[in-house]
This record gives C-alpha cells, structure tokens and sequence, in this order.
C-alpha cells in the first residue's frame, strides 16, 4: 500500500472538497431548474396574453371599474373567447360583427372576401381559428372553441385558464383564478398613465409533458456534464497545486536525512518569502552552524591532539635518553620531566575549563570583584615591573572609593578571568608598553551593570583574528611561539566564566594600540543605589 504522505492527504482532502462542493452545486442547480422552469414559462405566456389585457383595459374603460367583472365568471369567459363572443351572440353592431385579429388575418378567404367567407353570395364563415397568440402556447393551452361544441378545455386540470386571473391594482383578486401574487407572473393593464390592474398567471406545479421532461432532462445533462468536466479540472489542479506548496518540504526532509548521514554541506533551495521560503532559509542556516560547528570540533580535536603531543613527545625524548644512556638521571632531568609534567596537567585543567558550559558547576557567592582584580594586579605587580609595562589602576581606585559594587557569583572563576587577562597582556605586550583597566557602574535606572575596560599597547591583532579571539587553542600570528602563546585556552576560558556569570566579554582594538578587551558583569539587586 503507498505511503499516505502530507501532499496525498492534503490532496484527497481538497478532492473529497471540490466533489461536495461539485455535487451540491449540480443537485441546487437541477433542483433549481425544475423550480424556476414553471416561473419562466409563466412569465413567457403572461407576455402572449397580451391580446387578454387589452379586452380587460377596454371593459374597465367602458365601466370605469372592476366591479361589473367582480366575480363575473360568465363575462370572464366571453373576455377569453374575445371578438368570437360577440359573432357568436348574432351581434347587430358592424364592430361587434367583426372577428378578432387573429381570426381576421388568417390568409386568403379568412377576411370575407374569398369564396367561402363572401356574405354577398350568402356563404357562410368558416368555423373560428385559434389565436395565433394562444398557438405559441403549448399545445395542452388551445383557445378555448365556441360553447356547445366541444367539451370546454378550460376544465381540465392542466389547462392555462386554470391558473389565469385578474386582480386589481392593489392586489385584490377580481375573478379567475386565485393565484398568489407573489410567485404569479403579472401582465399591467395601464389606463393612462395609471395601472388600474393585473392579469396575473400562476406558474406550473409539476412538469408533465414529454417536452418539459425532455427540455429538463437535457438541461440536467448539461449541469452534470460542466460539473464533471469542472470535477476533472479542480482535481488536476489541486494535485498540481498539492505537489507544487509541498515539493519544498520534501526537499526539505531529504535535505534532513542527508545532514543526519553526516553530510552537513547539504542545502536545499528557496524560492519565495512565504513560510515554507523561511523554513528553508532557516534550515540553511542551522546546516552552516553544524558544518561550522563540525569543522571547528574537528580542528579543535586536532589542535588539542597537537597540544597534548608537544610535553608527550618532550617526556618521552628524556626517558628514551635516560633509557640509552646518554643522560643520567640527575636533579636537572627530573625538573625538565617536572616541567613538562606540570605543563601537561595544566594543558588539561585549561582544556576542561573551556568545555565548561554557562551556569555549570557555578558556586554563587557574594563576590566584590574589584578587590578580586586588585588581588591579581597585587599577584603580578612584579613580573609587571620586570617588563617594564605600566599598569594604570587609577579607575579601579576611584570607583571603590565611592562603593564597592557586589554580583552573585563565583570568586575562584572570576579571579582565574582576570589572572588570564593579566597574563595575555604581559605574553603579548611589548616591553616597556602600557595597560590602563577602566572601571564604570552603568545603567542605575535599568539594573545596574560593572563595566572592566583592559587596555593595552601593541602589538595589536589582525581586525581578521579578533572575531576568533575566544575559540578554543586560537592563537594569533603574532603569538604562535609557544614560549609567549601559551595553550591559546585563556581568553576562552575566560568567555565561558563570564557568561556563566550572566556577563558579556568582548574584544576589540585599542586605542593604545594593542587589544582592548571588556567585560560587562550585572551586579547584585542588593547592591543597586
């Protein structure tokens, strides 16, 4: 069975959609259709009657109103038969006498003046015609034929005179057939300007005759017909929309798995800016950290190797000469194993220190750490004084005559960053150079912050090295001598106690022409002012 991916479900749930959709609208429109089929023919036969209204217009111009044909069945007949009523009744007035206009215009013979309608030669009329109105009626609606001759059609159930009536201009029914006159098709009877009435005609209720079922059911396969064609192309659409919106998903998951095999230089292309462009944007970039974080984990292993390598392979060329013979074992060797001994375990201690992540193993205390840093200045005042390097402390001095700020953190770490940032300075700085500490308490309105400026001279760094200061085992161009670099862990391990500490440290060139580094500690809320 093929897998039910998201674009197939999204794909069935939009085809199950368009079908209801499809369905319903082809049942309301057939539904629809045998309900407004009577309404329209209504309305086309109302328009035929228009010989009716006339007759109407002319007996209320004759009694001024409706109320003679109130409810005058009788006079509503001889209204239907028209002039035919009049010759029927032997009417001595010549207008009377004369024959509608549909029975008048019936071809050679039918106005009186051929053979057979000639009343000169005594012949007698032809029988009437029907309406050539009425015979664009359907043929169940036939004029009704003169009375006495044949059954009256007019009494069938079906007939057109069933569903004919007359109301006045305010809708009150006057005679013939009681229709509602809101679903009634209406024929206005104007005298003047005014609508003295209507003749109203009542739609059919059901579709009986061949014509009706075979006009519906053509109608019908007509709407099935466009809804299956409609069906065909929504689906083609939806599954051609379906793959387009989720292609870039399935990229992504292949994308995915591939980065999970290991092969981090993966991509996957973005097209657009809507989410599925900025989930793959997002993706890019999480891949470049990984590729970034694999390939500085892999050169960190490497240089760590390196690292370690260097007091292993001292160690093992003094035993190995120990071991032929061609030193003996005195004081000065075993200081040079001491050496590289001591060098070894703080190559390690430097290594675990940097793998320290924020907030672990953090002893919070309360910590003043300007009199951690005057502490360390006090530890290497000396070796200062030896290089000739000038350390300007006047800031830290003045600062802690006023207060001495507090933060909530960890005295051995935050003595061990500045005892690191104190020994960077006296590895790189020129003899005879300068290091000024600022000190400022920032930010009184919005939680207070201590601020430590270290300022020395040159040499300085590359602009290229300094965004790669505080990587592991990094050391600039300047400083790769082992015997001033050190491991390249100090500015490293610093980074990671003061992040621990909820600070920031950062480095920068300096106006002195070295490196400055700073460092922004938040300080205690107790110590607030």
């Amino acid at each position: 069975m093929p897998r039910l991916t998201l674009s197939r479900k999204i794909f069935l749930a939009l085809a199950a959609l368009l079908i209801v959709l499809l369905l319903s609208f082809a049942g309301l429109s057939i539904v629809a259709l045998q309900r407004g089929l009577g309404s329209y023919v209504a309305e086309i036969e109302i328009r035929r009657m228009d010989w009716l209204s006339q007759l109407l217009l002319k007996h209320y111009a004759a009694n001024g109103d409706w109320k003679k044909l109130q409810g005058n069945d009788d006079a509503w007949q001889r209204l239907q038969m028209g002039r035919l009523a009049a010759v029927l009744d032997g009417a001595s007035n010549a207008d009377e006498r004369k024959l509608p206009p549909w029975y008048e215009n019936r071809g050679p013979g039918a106005n009186g003046n051929g053979p057979e309608g000639n009343p000169e030669n005594g012949s007698r009329p032809p029988p009437p015609a029907p309406s050539p109105q009425l015979e664009l009626l359907p043929r169940r609606f036939p004029p009704p034929p003169p009375l006495g001759f044949f059954p009256d059609p007019r009494e069938a159930a079906d007939s057109i005179f069933q569903r004919l009536g007359v109301v006045d201009a305010h809708g009150a029914h006057v005679v013939g057939a009681k229709v509602d006159p809101e679903n009634a098709a209406r024929l206005p009877i104007r005298h003047g300007r005014s609508v003295v009435g209507y003749l109203v005609l009542a739609p059919m209720q059901g579709l009986e005759s061949e014509a009706d079922r075979a006009f519906l059911a053509r109608q019908s396969g007509v709407i099935a017909l466009t809804g299956l064609c409609g069906l065909a192309f929504a689906l083609m659409l939806s599954w051609l929309l379906a793959r387009r919106w989720f292609r870039p998903i399935d990229e992504l998951t292949q994308a995915a798995q591939h980065v999970a095999r290991g092969r981090l230089s993966t991509r996957v292309a973005v097209h657009g800016s809507d989410e599925l462009a900025l989930l793959g944007k997002t993706f890019n970039d999480m891949a470049q950290r990984l590729d970034t974080v694999e390939a500085s984990r892999r050169a960190w292993l490497a240089d760590a190797a390196h690292e370690l390598r260097t007091p292993l392979a001292a160690m093992r060329a003094e035993i190995e000469a120990l071991q032929d013979g061609v030193r003996s074992f005195d004081e000065r060797t075993a200081l040079r194993l001491h050496r590289q001994v001591i060098r070894l375990g703080q190559l390690v201690d430097d290594l675990r220190s940097s793998m320290r992540e924020p907030q672990n193993d953090l002893l919070a205390t309360t910590v003043f750490p300007l009199s951690l840093l005057k502490e360390a200045l006090d530890h290497t005042r000396d070796r200062f004084a030896a290089r000739g390097i000038t350390v300007d402390r006047s800031a830290i001095d003045r600062v802690s005559a006023r207060a001495q700020p507090m933060i909530d953190g960890d005295a051995h770490r935050l003595h061990q960053v500045f005892m690191n940032l104190l020994e960077n300075t006296l590895a790189y700085t020129d003899a005879g150079g300068r290091l000024r500490i600022g000190a400022t308490v920032d930010g009184a309105w919005t939680g207070n912050s201590l601020t430590l400026q270290f300022d020395d001279s040159a040499p300085g760094v590359a602009e290229a090295e300094l965004p790669r200061l505080f990587d592991r085992l990094f050391r600039g161009e300047s400083s790769r001598s082992r015997e001033l670099g050190g491991s390249g862990l100090g500015l490293s391990i610093c980074r990671a106690a003061i992040e621990a500490h909820g600070g920031t440290i950062d480095a920068q060139a300096s106006e002195l022409g070295g490196l400055r580094v700073t460092i922004t500690l938040p300080l205690s809320r107790s110590a607030s002012p």
